[in-house]
């Protein structure tokens, strides 16, 4: 099955830039009420991730909520790996065991753009569709 199926172009994607400050990053979780937003360089790689988590974790360490602090305080540093990229051309089960760990798969092409996510949801609500229960 083609993954493009599945995909959620980038023009549809909430994602952050690199270098974009504190503020933004969750200015843009709080108005999409996402947990975890990808980030892409400034010429569309993908870079990694962000949550909720690593934004609380490292404004605790900065030990302060001030407006001025969060405009100044960059991403770029609490970027995390962990929602591991595929290329649009992984197969099936490789996409099914990132979505088993991940709420959302990045997919880039072969020079590491980035073209967009497959949410789990999507692909769970495809199998439901396709294998409905019969009773």
């Amino acid at each position: 099955m083609n993954l493009a199926f599945f995909l959620k172009p980038k023009s549809q994607v909430a994602y952050l830039t690199e270098g974009s400050s504190f503020r933004q990053g969750l200015e843009k979780l709080r108005i999409h009420g996402y947990a975890a937003l990808p980030v892409i360089s400034k010429d569309g790689r993908y870079l990694g991730s962000i949550n909720e988590g690593d934004f609380l974790w490292n404004i605790m360490s900065m030990g302060s909520l001030d407006a001025h602090d969060l405009e100044q305080a960059r991403i770029d540093d609490i970027i995390s790996a962990r929602y591991a990229p595929v290329p649009i051309t992984t197969d099936m089960e490789d996409l099914v065991n990132h979505a088993l760990e991940q709420n959302f798969v990045p997919v880039v092409d072969d020079r590491d753009m980035f073209m967009g996510i497959i949410t789990r949801r999507t692909m769970l609500a495809y199998f439901v569709e396709k294998n409905p229960e019969t009773e």
